[in-house]
This record gives C-alpha cells, sequence and structure tokens, in this order.
C-alpha cells in the first residue's frame, strides 16, 4: 500500500494480516514513505514491515516506473505464496511488478472505487490502468457487493467476491461517554445537560468534504445554534478546514477532537453522526456509528445500503447537494422522536458480518480456494482457519 496511515483501508488491512501471522503465515506488509509508527511499534513482532521509498501516493509517471521496478526486485527476494494489493495505487504497480513472480496468486483487494466522483479523463485514465492491471489479477476482494459490482460493469474484471471490512465491534456496544466531554462541548463542570452533538469520525482529506459540509451547516445553524459538530481525525487537510470554520464564524459551533483512541466514546457523546465523503468503498466508521446505536446520515455511495436502510438506522442523502445533509441533519436534531426511531433502528441492525475474525478467516478462504484453480493442488482450506 502506498500510505500506512491509522484509516480504515489500512485498519482493514493489518486486522487480515494479524489473523494470518496469528496462524502461522509469514506477512510482509510493504508500504510507502512516512508511514505512521503505530503499526511497526504495536505489531512489528508479528508482522515484517518493509518500505518501498518509491512507493508514492501521487501521480508520478517516472517516478512509479522506479517503484515498479523496485517492487520487482523486493517481490524476487520475499517470493511470496500471495501477493494482496490494496489501495489504487499501489494496486497497479504491486499488479505489474507481480510478473516476477509468476506462481504467485495476486489478489487486489477494492476498499473504494477510484474512478468514481472524478472528472471523466481521471475515470477514463483510471480504469484503463485497472484494465491493464486485471490481466495480472487472479482474485478481486471488495468491501461491499456492490463496490465489487462497479469494477464488474466497467470492465475491470469479471467477479469480485465481497469479504466486509472486519472489527472488533465490542468497545462500540454500549460505551461510556468520554472522561472529558464538558472540555470538549465548552460547557461548565458539574453540568449535567448537554448540547446536541453531531460526530464526523474522519481522515482530513478533501474527498472527506468536511469544509462543503461547514458551508452547508452554516446555513442551518440558526435553527439549532447550541449544535457542537466533532471533527474527529488528522490529515493533511485540517489547516484548511479550521480556517473555513474560523471563515464562517463557526468557531463555538466546531470541535477539533484530533486523532482520538477511544472512538466509542465520542460516538456515545453523539445524538447524531455523519459522514460526507464523495468516495468510499464501505465505510468501517458507519458500521462502528451503527454498532453504538447511532443513527448516521450518509451519502448515498455505493455498498452503503449494505449497512444503512434509509429511514431505519439513518438517513441516505443526496451526494451530489451537501445542503440536502445539512437538512436531515437539522431537522432530526429539532425532532426528537425521529431521532429516538433511527436510535432504536440502529441498535436493533445486525453488524455481525463486520465482526474481525469473519474478515480474516473468509480472506484467507478465497486465497485457497482461487489457489486451486490456478494450480493443480494446494493445501487444504482447512489448514487457513
Amino acid at each position: 500500500m502506498t500510505r500506512l496511515l491509522r484509516a480504515g483501508s489500512e485498519e482493514n488491512t493489518i486486522a487480515t494480516c494479524l489473523w494470518q501471522a496469528r496462524r502461522g503465515h509469514r506477512v510482509t506488509v510493504v508500504h510507502g514513505p512516512d508511514p505512521d509508527p503505530y503499526w511497526q511499534d504495536r505489531f512489528g513482532s508479528l508482522i515484517d514491515f518493509a518500505e518501498l521509498p518509491g512507493l508514492l501516493h501521487p501521480i508520478k509517471p517516472l517516478q512509479d516506473f522506479r517503484a515498479v521496478k523496485q517492487m520487482r526486485n523486493m517481490l524476487c527476494g520475499l517470493q511470496p505464496d500471495v501477493i494482496h494489493t490494496h489501495q489504487s495505487k499501489a494496486g497497479i504497480i504491486g499488479r505489474l511488478a507481480a510478473a516476477a513472480t509468476p506462481k504467485a496468486l495476486v489478489v487486489h483487494g477494492i476498499h473504494i472505487i477510484p474512478f468514481d466522483g472524478v472528472s471523466p479523463l481521471k475515470r477514463a485514465l483510471y480504469i484503463a490502468s485497472e484494465k491493464i492491471a486485471a490481466r495480472r489479477t487472479d482474485l478481486f476482494l471488495a468491501v461491499s457487493r456492490s463496490v465489487g459490482q462497479a469494477y464488474v460493469e466497467a470492465g475491470i474484471c469479471g467477479s469480485a467476491e465481497a469479504v466486509y471490512s472486519g472489527m472488533d465491534l465490542s468497545p462500540f456496544r454500549d460505551p461510556d461517554l468520554p472522561q472529558d466531554w464538558p472540555a470538549l462541548l465548552g460547557t461548565a463542570a458539574g453540568t449535567r445537560t448537554r448540547p446536541p452533538v453531531v460526530l464526523m469520525l474522519a481522515a482530513f482529506e478533501p474527498r472527506k468534504r468536511h469544509e462543503a459540509f461547514l458551508h452547508a451547516f452554516a446555513k442551518v445553524r440558526a435553527d439549532i445554534p447550541d449544535t457542537r459538530i466533532l471533527f474527529a481525525g488528522k490529515g493533511p487537510h485540517e489547516a484548511a478546514v479550521r480556517a473555513a470554520a474560523a471563515g464562517l464564524g463557526l468557531e463555538k459551533n466546531v470541535v477539533f477532537c484530533g486523532f482520538r483512541t477511544d472512538p466509542e466514546a465520542l460516538i456515545a457523546l453523539a445524538d447524531l453522526c455523519v459522514l460526507t465523503s464523495e468516495r468510499e468503498g464501505l465505510p468501517r466508521v458507519v458500521v462502528q456509528y451503527i454498532a453504538a446505536g447511532r443513527p448516521v446520515i450518509v451519502a448515498d455511495l455505493p455498498g452503503i445500503e449494505e449497512i444503512v436502510a434509509d429511514g431505519v438506522n439513518g438517513l441516505v442523502s443526496d451526494p451530489d447537494d451537501m445542503e440536502d445533509t445539512a437538512a436531515k441533519l437539522r431537522d432530526l436534531l429539532l425532532d426528537r422522536a425521529a431521532l429516538q426511531h433511527l436510535a432504536q433502528g440502529a441498535r436493533a441492525t445486525d453488524v455481525s458480518d463486520w465482526e474481525l475474525d469473519r474478515l480474516g478467516a473468509r480472506t484467507t478462504e478465497h486465497y485457497y480456494r482461487a489457489m486451486a484453480a490456478k494450480h493443480a493442488s494446494v493445501p487444504d482450506a482447512e489448514a487457513a482457519r
């Protein structure tokens, strides 16, 4: 993968690697420069982490060509049985380099649809690149059925297996409030009442559309003036979002929480959770919102219907109209009965498909099935368990 941060695709990938490593497989995670040290510090005894200097996130043709060569050399040294690529750019580079080890099973994990919500030129370029890489791909694994189907409909692959992102959901069931909640909300010590709270757990990246959300919220703030918007996460776009909040006069409404190790506590503090991304796979954070019994407002993205039932456990908004999101937010905060109805629906939602152990088990099982199709004989699939 190009980036090894503390975000959804990384959490999904590392969870799979840990499941496999704990069952005796040797796992190496190849990543680009400037990784978050958290992963190495916490799991370096179980997983090998290898940095590839040329594996950068921005598209730079000359540098990317060098990255393919670097990756080929690394794969020749590793001689892997399985090469599983993640993230769009690393998916292209990794699969082009996989020719160096022709016996390896080549798998691509589809976490997001890279050609969705972009210009026609970029869409054509991304699809053409994916089709080239697909010639060297034995198996596609997607975070949702809809995300995989998008690749099929674009003519990239004939089929894609859905394996939902696994996560430890136990902390999100009936979580406690964060101990510092009065400071977060700017309320007096000892105060029991809380203002309305809206939470977005998301890295500060342009595709998450924090700024557009704030501009839309500013138009409805007069109806819900005490509302606190909690933004939790880190990312390169944070300074721009802070500037937007100040420019809109929302300093008292918007709270920047930074990266938190207790996301479940922030969700417990929220009356309502949102995600305003223009592109996603099936967001892990939405599953976490629902598991904690909190209703969500989320854009109508591919796969979102597999966890959010509109009007039952959340509301699905127009992805091209942020004011629709803001209006739904206002209406719910003003209608506590409707908000409570959605909260009950969230608590009743079955999220067992996203349990942690299912991710590693299902992924590895798919490896063995694909290996059986590629080679005459492989180890029994039970060995993966």
